[in-house]
C-alpha cells in the first residue's frame, strides 16, 4: 500500500477510538462518502494496518482480578533461548502481552490472574518448565490510571 494520506490515518484513529461504528459513520466522521471510505478500509485491513476488532472489557465487573507487570531475564541468550521462550508463553492464557525488550531486561510480560496467589503458582510452574528464566521481578498494579491507544499523528510528526 502506498504511504498513508490524511484520510487513511483518520480512518484508523476514529476506528481505534471507536471500532464498532458502522461504515456510514466511519464515512462522515472522515468526511468522505461511504463508498470510498468503504474501499480505503478494505485496503488498510488487507495491508495488515487492521489486525483485528474487539470490545475492551472491565474484567472487574466480572470477577476479581489482579493485574501484574513482570520483568522476566533469560540465563542465555541465543537466538535458540528466546525462541524457546516465546513458544513457551504462547499458549498461556494469564499473559495477555508479550514485548522482548532492551537494556538490561530480556521480556516485559503483563498477566491478569485472579490473585496474587495465582500468580505465584504461574510464576513457579514457568520456573519449573525449564524455559531459561535466569530472574523475574513482578509488579502487581494497585489502579490502572491509563490505557489506549496513541494517537496517530504523533507517531507520523515530521513525515
Amino acid at each position: 500500500m502506498p504511504k498513508l494520506d490524511s484520510f487513511d490515518l483518520a480512518i484508523l484513529q476514529t476506528l481505534q477510538e471507536n471500532g464498532r461504528m458502522t461504515k456510514v459513520a466511519l464515512a462522515e466522521a472522515v468526511h468522505l462518502s461511504p463508498s470510498p471510505c468503504l474501499e480505503r478500509l478494505k485496503k488498510l485491513e488487507k495491508a495488515g494496518y487492521i489486525t483485528g476488532y474487539r470490545a475492551m472489557v472491565n474484567l472487574r465487573k466480572i470477577a476479581p482480578v489482579t493485574q501484574v507487570y513482570v520483568e522476566v531475564t533469560l540465563t542465555n541468550h541465543q537466538a535458540a533461548d528466546f525462541r524457546r521462550f516465546e513458544a513457551a508463553i504462547m499458549d498461556i492464557p494469564e499473559i495477555v502481552e508479550c514485548a522482548a525488550t532492551g537494556g538490561g531486561v530480556d521480556y516485559m510480560l503483563k498477566l491478569v490472574v485472579r490473585d496474587v496467589d495465582a500468580y505465584q503458582r504461574l510464576m513457579d510452574r514457568l520456573l519449573d518448565a525449564g524455559i531459561g528464566i535466569d530472574r523475574y521481578f513482578g509488579y502487581i498494579v494497585t489502579k490502572p490510571v491509563k490505557s489506549g491507544s496513541p494517537d496517530l499523528s504523533l507517531l507520523l510528526d515530521g513525515q
